[in-house]
């Protein structure tokens, strides 16, 4: 069962260049920290999808250890975790982020 969820999670990862799992959805997130990830990103315009876990504690478990970061929201982008806007903002910050978002939507 893990082996399914652990595929599962890899193959969202893969199909989304930014990959938000949180708590609830776009139209009604259920947290604050949610909240506050989806207005981080909405100003870079960027796609990016959100994945509620609370309906899967099997998958937020897998998550807290394939990341070894156990809150929410956890952040992708282009197949690599980033953690939540803790570490984003200040990415942010420096110019970093923004680099990170163009490299990941450059068309090819």
């Amino acid at each position: 069962m893990a082996d399914l969820i652990e595929q599962e999670i890899k193959s969202e990862i893969e199909n989304n260049k930014i990959l938000i799992y949180g708590k609830g959805t776009k139209s009604a997130p259920q947290c604050g920290f949610t909240v506050e990830t989806i207005e981080f990103f909405d100003k870079f315009g960027y796609p990016y999808e959100l994945i509620n876990v609370l309906p899967h504690p099997e998958k937020r478990e897998a998550l807290n250890k394939m990341t070894n970061w156990p809150t929410l929201p956890k952040v992708f982008i282009n197949g690599t975790f980033y953690g939540d806007t803790d570490i984003l903002g200040p990415m942010e910050q420096k110019g970093e982020l923004q680099t990170l978002l163009k490299e990941a939507f450059k068309t090819e």
